[in-house]
């Protein structure tokens, strides 16, 4: 199965034209192209949007790959890389000394102790030692079932005290950055890939491209509206967590209507294991050290893709009275929170951007 999968997300690494014939937009005609490809952010990414020709669209396409497969190696927390210092080489050298890094990276920090001030610490992205020993376990279960197990308490909460996010000192000026404590390590899974997607669609925006969707693994950035004479606005799928998007015939929950804005969802069902029944999915609340409860899954629409992922990570995690406080709170933030009994409760801008919640259109 994981070979015929693996074929599978090696084929798709192709240009398709989208559709077979061309949409005139003023003087242009423009055809709808989309791109796909498997390795960054352990995810598949796709880019579809309008162009004049196949060519334009490709130098598109390529910009993008080789701009996620860098952010990539810099936002990596497993691999080192010869000549570049990432995440790892942060973690690495916890406690020694500090490291010279990439201006992204200096922005993804210092991004993502802001956001953690402004939600009330709900998202650490220090919390890498309770995060690891999540993710050890999570392996092990997955790959062999009969010896999952869950963390035991006292582990977790000997890792808890190395995770003091006012510890990693960012130097803006000699660009570094140092974990102060041995033992500390960053884990950045609540917002690299969205930050990664922001920083590819801003650099994409910036060489000319006006009309594109990229898709990072979920991870959904819009630019411009559909060239296609016909549509103002991207129609976003949101995913049933029961269901399985590779089915042609597995309808969206719901579909959202959106232009200049990211779709970003966090669930219980993208990346979980299963002890005598129970699902222990990815999503750690840092209160109780275990994955959050509350929600099958939690949407969020913004303009910034990083913040989106940020976000929906967050109201994940909090309880409802205070996720949706958060969300209100916001200006520009909209969401969706499918509740643990399928209930589907969302913020008013989020309902009217909705097909069935809200009779939305792409119009």
């Amino acid at each position: 199965m994981a070979i015929l999968l693996a074929i599978l997300l090696f084929a798709i690494l192709i240009l398709n034209t989208g559709c077979a014939f061309g949409n005139r937009t003023g003087n242009k005609r423009y055809t709808k192209y989309s791109y796909e490809f498997f390795g960054a952010f352990d995810s598949i990414i796709q880019f579809m949007g309008y162009a004049e020709n196949g060519e334009q669209f490709e130098i598109l396409a390529k910009k993008g790959q080789a701009r996620f497969e860098e952010l990539h190696k810099l936002f990596d927390i497993y691999h080192d890389y010869a000549g570049i210092n990432n995440i790892k080489t942060i973690n690495d050298n916890a406690g020694v000394k500090p490291v010279e890094v990439r201006q992204e990276i200096i922005d993804l920090i210092q991004f993502s102790k802001e956001w953690y001030s402004k939600t009330g610490g709900v998202v650490n992205i220090a919390l890498g030692p309770v995060l690891s020993i999540w993710h050890t376990y999570r392996e092990e279960g997955r790959i062999d079932p009969s010896k999952a197990r869950i963390p035991d308490l006292e582990l977790l909460k000997q890792a808890l005290e190395k995770t003091d996010i006012d510890k990693v000192e960012v130097d803006p000026v000699k660009k570094t950055v140092f974990l102060r404590e041995k033992g500390m390590s960053l884990d950045v899974g609540a917002v690299a890939k969205g930050f990664a997607t922001e920083i590819v669609a801003r650099e994409l925006i910036s060489e000319g491209f006006t009309s594109f969707i990229i898709s990072s693994g979920g991870n959904i950035r819009t630019v411009g509206k559909p060239m296609d004479g016909n549509r103002s606005k991207w129609s976003i799928g949101i995913q049933n967590p029961d269901g399985n998007p590779l089915l042609p015939k597995d309808n969206p929950l719901d579909t959202v209507y959106i232009t200049e804005n990211s779709v970003v969802t966090s669930g219980d069902y993208q990346r979980y294991y299963e002890v005598n029944g129970q699902r222990l999915h990815h999503l750690i609340d840092p209160n109780t050290l275990m994955p959050a409860g509350h929600y099958r899954a939690v949407t969020v629409v913004t303009k910034d893709s990083g913040l989106a992922d940020f976000l929906s990570s967050a109201l994940f995690i909090l309880p409802y009275e205070k996720s949706r406080a958060l969300a209100d709170s916001l200006e520009g933030v909209d969401a969706l929170w499918i509740m643990k009994d399928g209930s589907i409760v969302a913020t008013d801008n989020m309902k009217n951007s909705l097909r069935k919640m809200g009779g939305a259109s792409d119009k």
